[in-house]
């Protein structure tokens, strides 16, 4: 029996579940990217919020690449079950908060329209890194965007700005430095190109606040979900296991209205950089860190990693002796404390968080993870060993042809195999043979490499 509205009335007592009239709320926010970390994080807290009497913050998700999520959601009623795990225990809840899933490659308008509708007022993103379509200086890469959310959201807006609607903010829950600072720069530049006439009421009434997330969300499988089966009775497609853990802190600058997320201990603040800078230099960098050792090491999962004594150190120099330098904390936030919760965190056997997982995609998470850090490091005159051994660790993963789902993966492994590894450092921090660097303004770093 699979879990959909009719059915909840199955679920045994020990499941929490919401106690709102879902069909009442509006659908006030519309998601890109509706995965498995959206729906552990923003549309738990947005489910909270509704719990607790806040109106119209129903969720729209999009999905632009696959049909999975909505085929996983849409026919349970967008519901589905969060189980948060700890050590031998698991609790879970059933999550109201979204509504419909939407496949953006068939349903085109429909995606433009919950956009152009006045109840929406937030359009959030987790489209990983790839889905900005930056080009390698950081600019819009207006083919790869055309392929993105951009042209929906452009249309949306110049909806919106034709019927006289109020503007929406736009809300990056990504791991990108400054998030929404470069939504709202890329974003500008689709509009200059595809929508010019939209670009003064963009600047004067949509917003993009920057934000910070962090709560860890392994990739679940067929075991998981067999056996939450077991547990509760009913199958969920679109489960979500994660930790107890969770922070949300997002710079208070909204287009509009927004859900008291304060009482639910999101941190609403001025500045959201020194949260920022801690969670990808500490927690991500060291992540990427314990990704590619371990696996080298034959690991497959975060907390085998962390209990190989040479690993757990070099995860905590990088953390202690390489990142916390050089990282300005905001009043009152401990970054030795931070760095000790990361360790028990990652330590949990219960999250089995996967290292190929965080292998993903490392040419667009290593610069703002590791190259940072270590250029603060060599200004500083400062070592950065533990960095140096990740990205060792990088390059001999690409050069064994174990490139994990990257997109210019084929690329580097190719020209690993074909020209050796000095063309592979020199392609991602120099540029050569025309090729312009994958990482640009990291040449400094080349020495440590040589």
């Amino acid at each position: 029996m699979r879990l959909a509205p009719d059915t909840l009335h199955h679920l045994p007592p020990q499941v929490e579940r919401f106690g709102y009239d879902r069909h009442a709320q509006a659908l006030g926010i519309v998601h890109f990217g509706i995965g498995a970390f959206h729906r552990a994080h923003q549309a738990w807290y947005a489910d909270r919020a509704m719990a607790a009497g806040d109106e119209g913050w129903a969720i729209s998700g999009v999905s632009l690449r696959s049909p999975d999520v909505a085929a996983q959601l849409n026919p349970q009623g967008g519901l589905y079950t969060l189980t948060e795990r700890s050590g031998n225990a698991a609790n879970s809840r059933v999550i109201g908060a979204i509504r419909e899933v939407l496949f953006a490659p068939e349903q085109h308008e429909a995606v433009v329209a919950r956009i152009a509708d006045p109840a929406c007022h937030i359009v959030s993103f987790t489209v990983t890194e790839k889905g900005y379509a930056r080009a390698a200086d950081g600019s819009l890469d207006l083919a790869a965007a055309r392929q993105s959310f951009y042209p929906l959201l452009g249309e949306a807006l110049a909806r919106r700005r034709a019927a006289g609607l109020a503007g929406v903010t736009l809300l990056s829950c990504d791991n990108l430095a400054h998030n929404g600072a470069v939504l709202q720069r890329l974003m500008s530049e689709w509009i200059e190109a595809e929508a010019p006439a939209v670009a003064d009421w963009f600047e004067h009434y949509c917003t993009c606040p920057s934000t910070m997330i962090d709560r860890i969300v392994p990739r679940s499988g067929g075991e998981d979900l067999d056996d939450l089966e077991a547990r509760i009775g009913l199958r969920d497609e679109g489960a979500v296991f994660t930790e107890r853990f969770s922070q949300w802190v997002i710079e208070d600058r909204f287009a509009g209205r927004r859900p008291r997320w304060g009482r639910h201990g999101v941190q609403l603040v001025a500045d959201v950089a020194p949260y920022e800078t801690a969670k990808l230099r500490m927690l991500n960098g060291a992540h990427s860190l314990l990704a590619y050792c371990g696996l080298e090491a034959g690991y497959r999962f975060v907390h085998e990693a962390v209990a190989d004594r040479r690993l757990r150190e070099l995860a905590t120099r990088l953390m202690i002796e390489e990142a916390l330098p050089s990282i300005t904390p905001a009043p009152g936030q401990d970054l030795h404390a931070y760095a000790d919760q990361l360790l028990t965190r990652f330590a949990d056997p219960a999250l089995r968080h996967r290292l190929d997982q965080i292998a993903m995609d490392g040419t667009q998470k290593i610069p703002q993870r590791w190259l940072d850090t270590a250029i603060h490091c060599v200004r500083t005159g400062r070592r950065c060993d533990a960095i140096v051994a990740g990205l060792a660790a990088w390059i001999r993963h690409i050069e064994q042809g174990t490139a994990v789902d990257d997109p210019h993966g084929e690329t580097l492994v190719a020209l690993a195999q074909g020209e050796g590894r000095a063309a592979l450092v020199a392609h991602c921090f120099d540029g050569a043979a025309g090729r312009a660097p994958l990482w640009p303004g990291y040449t400094r770093l080349l020495p440590l490499l040589r």
